[in-house]
């Protein structure tokens, strides 16, 4: 079952449940689920990578087999099997590495878009008027995504790059135990710069999240009063507020590309070449290895080069995933102040209804969701069951706020309203909810049919309960 740390309106029950003390151990706790699409990634990387020391040991071995004193060419034939062999198992495993994480992508991806979704729709109205759609919507699809793409390409390289730095310092050895030194202190210097880099990298992968949910914040702003906007013959203006976010979002993405640019792994695999290789050699001319030694060493030294290239790249997607799950879970557990009360009353509504000294005051964001002036005060009334009662005001008096405290769509601030006798606060909010109906004077449409408009809070109703519904909210005509 999905555990939320918060209270929420709604919820759904779900098998698994997560972590939520930090974004590490939340990302770890989706993945724990998939452990055998894990055991498929590293069983991939590992035999990928031992696979990969077979070409240059070979190739050695071929080179010493010739440049013996009686040349065995009777070898070149086996040692040739051998290589191709060895290559199409690789790419049978590196395949399975691939498919492996780009599932758990995908697995990811899925689960987190649902855990997301449910937690949105449990959240309350004072909740959503406070937080930015355009925000929402770049969390629940950008940042989700790139939840995705941490994991593929991302970790699926990390992975194997990693079992690509291990081979020199395993394989090495065995042509002379001092070979081990160069790839000792290329990896040593490597993950020490890496350290380095993730830990500049990190605040700006940040930023870029945060200015792309500005700028998308902005644009979904600017579609929904594109009315206004035009009304008041502002598309100038506006157009100059969404390039300047939009400059914002460019200067941090080349602020990364600057970090990428400057990061020194490609001098260190230069370095590690020549040291290796001189090193090699040295020990060639003092006759303590062969040629086919030092060719087979090297080869094992140009594996180095793909966790190198990789780390340019591979390291930032993994950056860039994890301040985008930061973000999701930050959203996640945005507090609510309403929860469902699954344990609160349910009986059948009579329709009695009291407003006792109600005081009401919206949230006002300036003020970090503190309470603003009220829009209501010391409200009280009781309507009896099947009264018709007519609320008169001007725009503006609260009259469509105080429909809503009914059914809590927002909580009073001071005060109570009882629904027969009880306060709404103790109902359980499902039941409340589904016996009392509020008609908008904000007319929204889903994009599907009228019928399924109308059918909206009765799924699976009847086309002759249909047909009733609009013909008493007189629509059948339309």
């Amino acid at each position: 079952m999905t555990s939320l740390s918060v209270p929420a309106e709604f919820t759904l029950h779900r098998k698994n449940k997560y972590d939520y003390s930090s974004a590490e151990r939340w990302i770890f706790s989706h993945v724990q689920p998939y452990w055998w699409i894990v055991a498929m990634i590293f069983v991939g990387a590992i035999g990928n990578a031992v696979l990969a020391v077979v070409v240059p040991v070979l190739t050695g071995d071929a080179f010493n087999a010739m440049l013996a004193p009686q040349p065995d060419t009777s070898v070149l034939l086996p040692l040739a099997l051998t290589i191709g062999g060895s290559q199409v198992i690789r790419g049978v495993l590196q395949l399975g590495r691939n498919f492996g994480a780009e599932l758990m992508a995908q697995k990811l991806e899925r689960d987190i878009r649902d855990e997301l979704y449910l937690s949105l729709l449990g959240k309350s109205m004072t909740f959503h008027n406070l937080q930015p759609v355009g925000d929402t919507m770049a969390r629940a699809t950008n940042d989700v995504r790139e939840v995705n793409y941490m994991f593929s390409p991302g970790v699926n390289l990390v992975v194997g790059s990693f079992m690509f730095i291990l081979m020199p310092l395993f394989f090495g050895p065995r042509y002379h135990p001092s070979l081990a030194l160069t790839p000792l202190i290329f990896t040593i210097v490597y993950f020490m710069a890496l350290a380095r880099y993730l830990k500049t990298l990190s605040p700006v992968t940040d930023e870029a999240r945060a200015t792309f949910g500005q700028m998308n914040t902005h644009l979904s702003e600017s579609l929904d009063g594109v009315e206004i906007m035009k009304g008041a013959a502002q598309e100038e203006a506006e157009v100059d507020r969404f390039v300047t976010n939009a400059r914002k979002v460019r200067d941090t993405f080349v602020q990364q590309g600057d970090l990428e640019a400057r990061y020194i792994a490609m001098l260190l695999l230069g370095l590690a070449f020549a040291g290796g290789l001189t090193h090699a050699l040295f020990l060639l001319r003092e006759g303590l290895i062969n040629v086919g030694a030092v060719i087979g060493y090297f080869g094992m030294l140009q594996l180095l080069g793909f966790p190198t290239f990789t780390s340019t790249f591979a390291y930032s997607q993994i950056s860039l995933g994890m301040s985008s799950a930061r973000r999701i879970l930050e959203l996640i557990q945005r507090e609510t102040k309403l929860d469902q009360n699954a344990s609160g009353v349910t009986s059948e509504i009579r329709g009695e209804i009291e407003f006792r000294n109600v005081s009401f005051r919206y949230p006002n964001p300036a003020q970090g969701g503190a309470g603003g002036d009220n829009v209501l005060e010391n409200i009280s009334f009781k309507v009896k069951p099947g009264q018709t009662v007519a609320i008169v005001g001007q725009t503006g008096a609260g009259k469509t706020t105080l429909v809503k405290l009914i059914n809590r769509i927002y909580d009073v601030s001071e005060g109570q309203v009882l629904v027969d006798g009880v306060d709404v606060r103790d109902w359980n909010l499902a039941s409340l909810r589904s016996q009392i109906s509020i008609i908008e004077q904000d007319i929204f449409l889903f994009s599907r049919t009228l019928s399924d408009n109308i059918a909206f809070g009765k799924p699976g109703a009847s086309r002759e309960e249909v047909i009733a519904a609009s013909v008493a909210a007189q629509a059948h005509d339309f």
